[in-house]
């Protein structure tokens, strides 16, 4: 994955009221549309907590004791970051908005 910090820049993190007929644009099918925007959500979403434990790990210090946890200001700007970014659905409704996402559907055969 590309780092998130270039995907998300101009997205708003806030959830905001769509109109329906925005979704059946593209598909002329609200439950496709949707079905679609989940599964590119459920992606974004692997791909964010994958990105987001390689960075943490750089830090992490394996102790014997539990009593010698430590904070490291670096660990916490990161997690932060994490923290605001949108949601991964409001990310991946705006890709589709913006017609950024391939998709097809399983029924059709290739010939």
């Amino acid at each position: 994955m590309t780092d998130i910090k270039n995907q998300v820049q101009n997205i708003n993190p806030n959830a905001r009221a769509r109109n329906i007929k925005q979704f059946t644009e593209n598909t002329e099918n609200i439950y496709k549309s949707l079905a679609i925007i989940s599964s590119r959500a459920r992606q974004l979403a692997v791909d964010i907590k994958l990105e987001l434990h390689g960075k943490l790990e750089e830090f992490a210090v394996t102790s014997e004791t539990i009593e010698e946890i430590q904070e490291n200001k670096e660990q916490i700007e990161i997690s932060k970051f994490y923290e605001k970014l949108p949601n991964p659905t409001i990310i991946a409704t705006e890709e589709f908005f913006a017609g950024k996402l391939d998709y097809r559907s399983r029924d059709t055969k290739e010939d």
